[in-house]
């Protein structure tokens, strides 16, 4: 197999392979003859069948498996001689389509390689770790609002507006174009204004309403909605409101303990401090993993494959635009140009991506079936009533599997490295962890949205 480097610019590599017909004719021989050992043909013995009749016979259908073989073992003595590493699958393609049997079989490669990452002094990175307390005033605050939320509705004094937050009984008919739906009536039905339980624009209406109040309530329902002989038609219910009804807190008392399964008021802010030093936790840990993702960034400049920033860019705008028009559920859409900022996005998260990966494997870091099959229960338990069937789908689904195991894998590696950086511990409030937090979302947003 011949050879020649056809193109080398940054990261991309082009090859023309030359097969010479001598070594294709010499690869089929040989299959053949590891077939004729065991082949019985009519009046020869079993594995005498000659050769030149076997080739006449069946030549052409061990051609092209030949042709492939050979290729393929000459890509691999390529990598190895080379020590490229493919980003992506290598596009190989026979570039003398007019070939015919006996000729050389030529044929071209391109691929982007993956590119040598530098070494990193980890010991030299230096992270500032943000921890909260939780304190006795969160813990309180934490209960009363489970206190609000097992509220109590009494009816208002006589003749009392409506507020929101107020609950409102109501009995409603409705009707599109003059016409009762199915569906669009109830009796005596405890609707609490603000809850968003109805459709958009009913609720707001009813605010100011009085017991005995009959207002004509018109809504439009939305282009999405799950009934579609009723999406996007304007819409005018009849209401009577039987009584309206202000929100009482609950007592906080072990009884409240007890309408959330537990036995007492001391269990309850129990589990409300250990709840909350998990949320502290878990933005603990969102602060230092990104601050150090900064670091590594910083410390770090290798060329990126442009193959994977533009699919990781691609991605990352596909994602971002249905997050802006959620009516739009499939892909039947125009297709989505990548900007500026979700391609300069997307080469921080390839470059990244491939340094906690080549960290991952120099280091020998692997995620157990122990921590997969946690994971994939977790995972399984979204889905309640479908379990079986989540699980049937991840063991014929590789790819879905790869994404779970993904974000493991990198949170083993980002434990490493922290365990060899130098990270100082800060103590702050909920507040500013808090705020905190809110300024690392508002950066992702402003970065992967602008234009």
């Amino acid at each position: 197999m011949e050879v020649t480097e056809t193109l080398k610019e940054g990261l991309k590599r082009e090859y023309a392979f030359r097969l010479p017909a001598s070594e294709l004719d010499a690869k089929v021989n040989e299959k053949l003859e590891e077939a004729r050992k065991d082949f019985q043909m009519k009046g020869f013995r079993k594995g005498k069948a000659p050769l030149p009749l076997m080739k006449k016979m069946f030549g052409k259908s061990v051609l092209g498996e030949a042709m492939q073989e050979t290729i393929d073992e000459a890509m691999r003595s390529h990598f190895e001689e080379t020590g490229d590493r493919p980003a992506f699958q290598p596009e190989i393609r026979m570039t003398n389509e007019d070939w015919q049997e006996g000729q050389d079989v030529e044929v071209s490669v391109k691929y982007e390689r993956l590119p040598e990452i530098p070494e990193i002094d980890f010991s030299q990175i230096k992270i500032e770790k943000l921890v909260a307390e939780v304190a006795d005033e969160a813990v309180e605050e934490a209960l009363g609002n489970l206190a609000k939320s097992a509220s109590n509705y009494e009816d208002r004094e006589e003749g009392a507006a409506a507020e929101d937050g107020d609950q409102v009984v109501i009995d409603f008919v409705g009707s599109v174009d003059g016409e009762e739906f199915e569906g669009g009536k109830a009796e005596d039905y405890p609707l609490v204004l603000g809850s968003g339980s109805f459709i958009p624009g009913f609720e707001p209406q009813l605010v100011g309403a009085k017991a005995g109040d009959t207002p004509e309530v018109k809504v439009t329902f939305p282009e999405q909605y799950g009934a579609p002989h009723l999406a996007g038609k304007e819409a005018s219910f009849a209401v009577t409101v039987k009584a309206v009804k202000a929100p009482k807190p609950a007592e906080i008392d072990d009884e409240l303990a007890k309408r959330f399964g537990l036995e007492s008021l001391d269990e309850l802010k129990t589990n409300i401090r250990e709840r909350l030093a998990a949320e502290y936790g878990q933005a603990t840990r969102a602060i230092v993993k990104r601050r150090l993702m900064d670091a590594l960034d910083a410390a770090v400049a290798f060329e990126v494959p442009p193959g994977l920033v533009d699919a990781e860019a691609q991605q990352i705008a596909h994602q971002l635009w249905h997050e802006e028009n959620p009516e739009h559920r499939g892909h039947d859409h125009d297709p989505i140009e990548p900007t500026e900022a979700h391609r300069k996005l997307a080469e921080r998260r390839v470059r990244l991506g491939l340094l906690l990966a080549e960290i991952g494997n120099k280091k020998e870091i692997t995620v157990s079936e122990q921590e997969m099959q946690r994971a994939v229960f977790e995972q399984a338990r979204q889905y309640p009533g479908q379990e079986r069937q989540f699980l049937e789908f991840l063991q014929k689904n590789p790819a879905a599997q790869s994404q779970i195991r993904a974000p493991i894998f990198e949170d083993k590696v980002v434990d490493y490295i922290l365990e060899l950086a130098s990270v100082t511990e800060k103590t702050v409030t909920k507040d500013e962890l808090q705020a905190e937090i809110e300024k690392l979302e508002e950066q992702d947003g402003t970065s992967a949205a602008a234009e």
